[in-house]
């Protein structure tokens, strides 16, 4: 079964190693839980590459989560000139893999490429910001993204910036944190709309969610969020949230994330893969079969031992159709829902 997955952070990985990213991508290093070959075992075909410009201060971001609950004091918002140098770093290493892979990894830029790549057996990230922390004000850095081929973005990642107010990490809680988006972050959504850029809400706070559905015209997109009513994380989609995606037309991608699946919020990787399969169910039920896709977080989070890295992706494919998931759900799941999905927000 092959697969299109809704969110990585492999380049924030390979970035931060400070050697070959290329080649630890493209021949493997043992480290992490994504590169090609592991790619290429469990049946993924591509996905959104993120960049992620980690915060100069780390202190907060690597304070542990405990068990029962937890609430992260998120770290300050970041220097422009720090995010932009970062996110032309990120995106050049992945330019550098690309070229370096005689043909094995195509970036995307349309649906047409992604099912091109699958066609001749080659790899199609599709280029992602999480967090626009790189873009100014006036957008300007956002058109020569664009031109370099990014399609898709999150305004916001779980601390503020200049468009916006993103979900601390808190458990238990609603996502209803803060405010909603500033001018720049309205502006910012009405020109991806204007450019058919897709708009991921898995960060964003409920006020800020909602302004991005009554702005929008494009599919409600949310790439690796999971069901608040089974994990009560401040993350998760609450059922008022999942039914105007629907509306919409939009999509969630599966986040394999264990505090963001365990009604518990544990971070415990001895988290059954029938928990992940509990999600996809109850998401199927409140947004259709067309609805729903994956979205692993895979090098951003802890995840089941029963999928551990892109090759054990299978196993849960296994656990769908061991719950009964005929083939053909099972397909748009793992592929079909995603490209449906970018090919209604970007039109090619």
């Amino acid at each position: 079964m092959h697969s299109f997955d809704g969110h990585n952070d492999v380049l924030l990985r390979l970035w931060r190693q400070g050697n070959d990213g290329v080649a630890a991508f493209l021949e493997g290093d043992g480290k992490g839980q994504l590169d090609l070959l592991r790619a290429r075992e469990g049946g993924m075909v591509g996905g959104l590459y993120a960049i992620f410009v980690p915060s100069e201060d780390k202190s907060q971001a690597n304070e542990p989560i405990e068990p029962g609950t937890y609430d992260i004091p998120m770290p300050p918002a970041l220097e422009l000139t720090h995010a932009q140098r970062a996110t032309l770093e990120m995106a050049s290493l992945l330019f550098r893999i690309a070229q370096s892979s005689r043909g094995g990894v195509r970036i995307a830029r349309s649906v047409a490429d992604i099912r091109a790549a699958k066609a001749a057996g080659a790899h199609a990230p599709v280029l992602h910001i999480e967090g626009c922390e790189a873009l100014d004000g006036d957008l300007r850095m956002l058109d020569v993204l664009y031109a370099a081929g990014l399609r898709t973005l999150g305004p916001v990642w779980s601390r503020p910036n200049i468009f916006g107010h993103g979900v601390p990490f808190r458990f238990p809680s609603s996502p209803d944190t803060g405010e909603g988006l500033t001018d720049f972050g309205q502006a910012l959504v009405r020109r991806c709309n204007e450019m058919r850029v897709l708009i991921d809400l898995s960060h964003i706070n409920e006020k800020g969610f909602w302004d991005i559905a009554r702005l929008s015209g494009a599919p409600l997109v949310a790439t690796h969020s999971n069901a608040h009513a089974l994990c009560p994380a401040s993350r998760n989609l609450t059922d008022k949230q999942l039914a105007v995606i629907r509306e919409t037309g939009g999509l969630v991608g599966v986040n394999y994330a264990v505090s963001f699946l365990r009604e518990d919020g544990r971070r415990d990787t001895d988290t059954p893969l029938d928990t992940v399969v509990d999600h996809i169910a109850y998401l199927i039920d409140h947004l259709g079969e067309d609805g729903v896709g994956l979205g692993s977080d895979f090098d951003g989070a802890m995840i089941p031992v029963g999928i551990g890295s892109a090759a054990g992706v299978p196993n849960l494919v296994a656990a769908m159709r061991k719950r009964q998931f005929g083939e053909p759900l099972v397909e748009k799941i793992c592929f079909e829902n995603w490209l449906g999905v970018l090919q209604r927000t970007w039109g090619q």
